[in-house]
């Protein structure tokens, strides 16, 4: 599976949020909410996935520093 680089998925995110924002204060036209359903549907189509929540966490998870905690890129010493 190709995967989106992370600076595409941050600016994705980025749109989604501001889109999402928009709609929510009442000051969106169709345009607004077509824009959205696209970027919503880019982001499922760049992760993999099939809904909007699943592409976010997905996409936020491919973000530098996202994983600060994962050690798997540790070589044993053993």
């Amino acid at each position: 599976m190709l995967l989106a680089h992370p600076a595409v998925l941050d600016d994705l995110i980025q749109r989604y949020t501001a889109l999402e924002h928009a709609l929510e204060s009442g000051n969106a036209g169709p345009t607004t909410r077509q824009r959205l359903a696209d970027v919503a549907y880019t982001l499922c189509v760049s992760t993999g996935t099939r809904d909007i929540d699943t592409a976010l966490v997905a996409a936020r998870h491919r973000l530098p520093g996202s994983r600060t905690g994962d050690d798997s890129a540790l070589t044993s010493t053993v």
